[in-house]
């Protein structure tokens, strides 16, 4: 761990703008969060202090495992390899069935015992693990993007040297931070949780930005979606999804994974196999790669 790691809470964030009375607004994502002194924006992770917004998050690690590519889901993407995969804290969604509640939403006082890495740390660990098939390294668990500068920073020296970057996102980010960070991306996992805006407003988000988000990474790098399906909520919009992506490749590949009862979902029922089968078989009716996952 380097020295220079005991300032990681005062990194400056970037895409922000100073607003009045020392607030500043955050430009990241869509939210454009008005962060007043001390506060921090939706997500949780970028804080307004003396008037600057702070990544306060960069280079606090909550995981770090090396998982089969698979797992992301990443399919067709460097097939039986390995990825060094990486997690931080916060989210800029609030979903009431999140799988990883505890380092995407209730994590403050997780973080504070959080695991301190440099860029560089990070990089000599995935190209340690290079001889146990690693191919690079995997952004995920939380949501990567609210950790926007460690990522990128991370994402540099890993291109430098020879390693693969992935990300496992849900996609809501502003157009110019995701144009920026674009050509260091490999491939992208992007959640397209519903098809439905209302769907999307409930957990703090919109469809169209998620969209945008998988048109615009399809023209950088390979593109991967995943669709949780909870009982009773998002079942109808899946073939919607399928059908529109389709449209754009019939060969994107589309993984339809269960939910399990989890975090403020803690007292549903998972949701049914049967479910998953029905729903892949109407997606295969517009697309050529269909995974059923969590089976």
């Amino acid at each position: 761990m380097s020295d220079d790691m005991q300032l990681n809470e005062a990194h400056i964030a970037d895409y922000w703008d100073p607003d009045e009375d020392g607030a500043v607004v955050c430009r990241l994502c869509p939210h454009h969060c008005h962060i007043d002194e001390g506060e921090t924006g939706s997500c949780g992770v970028r804080e307004n202090r003396n008037g600057a917004l702070v990544a306060m998050g960069y280079g606090q690690v909550s995981s770090v495992a090396l998982d089969p590519i698979e797992k992301k889901p990443l399919y067709l993407f460097h097939p039986g390899k390995r990825i060094l995969s990486v997690g931080g804290f916060g989210c800029n969604f609030h979903c009431q069935f999140c799988q990883n509640y505890e380092i995407s939403a209730e994590f403050k006082l997780r973080h504070q015992s959080a695991r301190i890495m440099t860029p560089i740390d990070l990089v000599m660990l995935a190209k340690q693990a290079t001889h146990e098939g690693n191919i690079g390294l995997a952004y995920t668990y939380n949501e990567p993007l609210t950790g926007y500068e460690f990522m990128r920073d991370t994402a540099k020296l890993a291109r430098d040297f020879g390693l693969c970057n992935a990300i496992v996102t849900n996609g809501y980010i502003e157009k110019k931070p995701l144009e920026d960070l674009l050509p260091l991306i490999d491939a992208m996992n992007i959640d397209l949780k519903s098809f439905s805006d209302v769907f999307y407003k409930r957990i703090g988000g919109d469809l169209e930005t998620v969209k945008n988000t998988i048109m615009l990474a399809r023209e950088y790098c390979h593109v991967e979606v995943t669709t949780l399906v909870i009982p009773g909520e998002n079942e109808e919009s899946v073939e919607q999804a399928a059908e529109w992506l389709a449209s754009m490749d019939p060969e994107i590949p589309m993984h339809i994974s269960r939910f399990f009862p989890q975090y403020r979902y803690a007292d549903r029922m998972p949701t049914p196999r049967e479910t998953i089968h029905r729903l892949s078989k109407l997606a295969k009716n517009h697309l050529k790669n269909v995974f059923a996952g969590n089976m």
